[in-house]
């Protein structure tokens, strides 16, 4: 870094918590899906801000979008109507085939939306006691008491106990320990069908059909966070699409509004009147900025630009194919898992090289912008073989 750089370096490591493993670069701008560090090095962007870019950095229609509504509202209470809000929602259920939405500011907050509307559906329907939410061993849903709770993975459950009642972890694909667990305290499944922070896990299509139908046996809601996975990232609008499911209710955020911060609760027949007023809320929730910019990327997720996304997984695979240090490589569309050895030195050798990766668990874990060209993406990708 320059003096400039090391600057910024020493500051946050003064005034900010650290509770981030910082990687040794100091981003100034983007162009499409490249970033720029502060010495003018460029960096194609496989990482797209943990599937929060959308559509890449300093996207004209998008900045257009937001300033426009920057020059008209930029916030007011919940209390009032906006129009952004309202569109965004009546776009969203025309889209899902969901009834209603309730917006927040992340993915954790869109999951604890779910998690209390679960416990009043079957607090109104059957009284006190059908409390318990079912997750699954590798799961992540967020870090606030609830949504950390309802993580299944371990290493998460460390300092800050007592957690929440009221949560059971099911290993995914054990369709016996699933039926088992279901038990007359359960109010709601709740699963990722791609787990990205478990290391980009598909679920087995089975498995999730019999989460299905014990979920319409039992009158227990169906929860599917698609947080990670929303938003055109695997291919379709949401995921569960692919799946051929009708969830009760589905959370989403990261993507939605291309870089802002915003999340989704959408809900549905059974769960669309149970939140009435007073029973939750977010001051922030539906900004108009945010919800204007989701729109513009809502209104960019067509048929053309899914079926690149999902044209581009088949091009990866067929590009590493002949890779012999990668083991396995899972996930959809634009959400890839690379199993290879030293997945941890690979993203500091990569970006060395030009290319920004994540990782989660032992994989390499690529979350590139949905619009990523044809030319940047092959580019990528011959840093990617080569490294591999």
């Amino acid at each position: 870094m320059n003096r400039e750089g090391s600057g910024v370096k020493q500051k946050d490591e003064k005034y900010i918590c650290g509770t981030y493993k910082r990687q040794d670069v100091l981003f100034e701008r983007g162009e499409g899906s490249v970033l720029i560090d502060e010495e003018g090095k460029r960096y194609i962007d496989f990482g797209g801000g943990i599937a929060v870019n959308t559509l890449g950095y300093a996207d004209d229609e998008w900045i257009k979008a937001v300033t426009d509504q920057l020059m008209r509202i930029s916030h007011t209470s919940n209390l009032f109507y906006t129009r952004p809000q309202v569109e965004l929602a009546e776009r969203l259920v025309r889209r899902t085939g969901m009834e209603k939405v309730f917006f927040s500011n992340s993915g954790a907050e869109a999951n604890e939306a779910a998690v209390k509307c679960a416990r009043k559906y079957s607090f109104d329907k059957y009284g006190e006691g059908r409390y318990e939410i079912i997750t699954l061993e590798n799961s992540f849903h967020g870090r606030t008491m609830a949504t950390i709770t309802a993580t299944g993975q371990k290493v998460f459950h460390n300092y800050f106990m007592p957690f929440l009642d009221g949560f059971k972890y099911v290993k995914a694909g054990d369709s016996k320990a699933l039926r088992e667990a279901v038990g007359p305290k359960t109010a709601a499944i709740m699963a990722e069908l791609i787990q990205g922070e478990g290391g980009v896990e598909v679920l087995d299509r089975e498995f999730v059909a019999e989460i299905a139908e014990i979920c319409a046996e039992k009158d227990v809601l169906l929860i599917v966070d698609e947080v990670q996975t929303g938003n055109g990232r695997t291919g379709s609008l949401y995921c569960y699409e692919q799946f051929g499911l009708h969830p009760d209710i589905v959370t989403t955020a990261k993507g939605l509004a291309g870089g802002l911060p915003l999340g989704a609760t959408m809900f549905g027949k059974k769960t669309a009147e149970v939140l009435s007023q007073g029973t939750h809320g977010s001051t922030f929730g539906g900004n108009p900025v945010c919800c204007a910019a989701a729109i513009n990327v809502l209104d960019r997720i067509n048929d053309k630009l899914l079926n690149s996304v999902k044209e581009k997984f088949v091009l990866l695979k067929q590009e590493l194919a002949d890779c012999p240090s990668v083991r396995s490589i899972s996930g959809m569309g634009l959400m890839i898992g690379i199993e290879c050895d030293d997945a941890a030195g690979k993203v500091e050798l990569l970006r060395k090289n030009g290319l920004i990766v994540l990782t989660a668990k032992n994989k390499l874990r690529l979350l590139p912008p949905l619009n990523i060209s044809d030319d940047t993406f092959a580019r990528g990708l011959k840093i990617l073989k080569e490294v591999l």
